[in-house]
Formats: structure tokens, C-alpha cells, sequence
């Protein structure tokens, strides 16, 4: 008895997420689960290792079947310079995270920005209504986080920071209309006192030390990798509203979903299997 052979579908659409290191990255997991979920059998989302200096080498090298990239370090300001349209938001933050193929060349966005606001709304249970806020650390996603506060009302930020780096951050500012100030670390318990809602963007070990001191107020923190970390547990036994970076990275991927293919993005099953792969119940 002959069997017909089952052939796999032809892919026909791709998407990649490019950055160096990737191996760890979660977006194929989010992006393909995605596809899955819509029965989007000719789509498949891929890695591939990229240094900021091959960015441009490389989008060159994708073929037609190629409908965008997400971005991720180093490569984010590079991305911007090879877009042939920018957002607004991109634009003013400086950095994107995704590129969407369009009229022969990339448009960049920056859907970081919908990561930290969904994350900000889930932690206000839909509700946000801060006007202060600090935000500790001043690396990339530094930026697109006073975006989405400014975006949610906030209007008076304080950057915790190793170093003064508000020059920097001025033309984004002034596109804001916000109030930015920059302190050392040593003045985190005032500035925590002020403030209403605390963005954490630095790696966990920079700031364990100080996970107490910091977890007085409702936070996000955009790590998620260890989980949990030090900062959410000593927000969880301080029973303080606590937000993980799993949010922030299932939100800037929706955002991406949608560009790339121009369908709804299936969020709950996005964000269950992000959960199920790092273990969170």
C-alpha cells in the first residue's frame, strides 16, 4: 500500500530577531506561538547573531520573504539609521526595536514603549494615574520607559544613575514636556519616598543589595530572566504591587506581531507560553 508523503508547509513569510548574544532571546518562542495560534503555517520566525556593525550587511542579504525584524542590543541604534521611515516615537527615543519591510526599504518603530505602558497598566490593574515616577538605570530601555510614562501622565521623573548622563536625555525632554532629574544612587530612599511607581531597568546583581529599599512603592521590572528576581521578591514580601519583565517583553511583541504580519496578535497564547517556558505559574 502506497502512503502519500505529507509535506511540510512552504514557508512563504519570515520574521528574524537580530542581536548579539541571541541565543537566549524568547522571541521566537513568542512570535511562532503566535503563528500557531492563527494556523499561519507559511510564517516561521527565526535568530540570527548580529553585531551593530553588520545590521545593514545583513538587511541587505534578506530575501522578499523577510516582512521584519525585531531589534535587540547592540543593534537598536543601528536599526534606526538603516530605516528608510521612522515612527515618531523611534525618532525621539533615538533606538528601534523592530523594522518592517515597506516600499524597498524598513520602516523602524520602537514597540519597547508598548512594553513598559502595557506593563504599567497592568500594574495599576488598567487604572494608571502616577505623576511621579523613578526610573533607575539609564541604559537602553531607560529611554523608551520615560516615554511610556510621560505617555501615561507621569510628569516628573527622577533617573537613578551611576553617572549624570541628562544631556543625553534633553531632546527627549523637550519633546515630552516633562520634568527630568538625574541622582546618584545614594539618594534612593528620598527619591523613592517622592515617587508613586519605580521602572527598574538594570540587571538584577546591580542592585540586590538594595531590593528592599527600593520595593516600597509599585514597580516594574524588566528583567525576567533569572525568575523571580531579588526586586520582586523583596516586593512580593513587602506586599507591594510588583510587575515582571515577562510582561514588558510579551507587550513589545505584540506590537511587532501586528506590524510584521497585519494580523491581531493572539495574546493570551503569546503570553502562556512565555510563562510556561520560564516557569512562572
Amino acid at each position: 500500500m502506497n502512503q502519500q508523503r505529507v509535506e511540510e508547509p512552504s514557508i512563504t513569510h519570515k520574521a528574524v530577531v537580530l542581536g548579539s548574544p541571541i541565543e537566549h532571546s524568547r522571541s521566537p518562542l513568542l512570535h511562532n506561538t503566535g503563528y500557531q495560534a492563527l494556523g499561519m503555517d507559511h510564517w516561521h520566525y527565526e535568530r540570527k547573531e548580529c553585531s551593530a556593525e553588520q545590521l545593514p550587511g545583513l538587511l541587505d542579504q534578506l530575501d522578499q520573504r523577510y516582512r521584519g525584524c525585531s531589534v535587540t542590543m547592540p543593534a537598536k541604534f543601528a536599526a534606526l539609521e538603516a530605516a528608510t521611515a521612522i515612527s515618531q516615537r523611534a525618532q525621539a527615543i533615538g533606538s528601534a526595536n523592530t523594522l518592517v519591510r515597506q516600499d524597498g526599504g524598513w520602516f523602524a518603530d520602537n514597540t519597547d514603549v508598548d512594553g513598559v505602558q502595557g506593563a504599567l497598566q497592568e500594574l495599576s490593574g488598567g487604572s494608571f494615574d502616577a505623576t511621579r515616577a523613578v526610573i533607575i538605570g539609564a541604559g537602553g530601555t531607560a529611554r523608551p520607559a520615560l516615554y511610556a510614562l510621560a505617555s501615561l501622565g507621569v510628569r516628573s521623573v527622577v533617573v537613578l544613575n551611576r553617572s549624570d548622563r541628562k544631556e543625553e536625555f534633553r531632546d527627549l525632554v523637550q519633546q515630552l514636556g516633562i520634568d527630568l532629574e538625574f541622582q546618584p544612587m545614594a539618594e534612593l530612599n528620598a527619591a523613592v519616598d517622592a515617587a508613586e511607581v519605580l521602572v527598574s531597568t538594570v540587571p538584577s546583581h546591580a542592585i540586590a543589595n538594595q531590593a528592599e529599599a527600593i520595593a516600597r512603592i509599585p514597580l516594574v521590572d524588566v528583567i525576567y530572566d533569572p525568575w523571580p528576581t531579588p526586586l520582586m521578591l523583596a516586593a512580593k514580601a513587602q506586599q507591594v504591587p510588583y510587575v515582571g519583565g515577562h510582561v514588558m517583553l510579551a507587550e513589545q511583541a505584540y506590537g511587532q506581531f501586528e506590524q510584521f504580519t497585519g494580523q491581531p496578535a493572539p495574546k493570551q497564547a503569546m503570553r502562556s507560553a512565555l510563562e510556561r517556558d520560564l516557569g512562572i505559574s
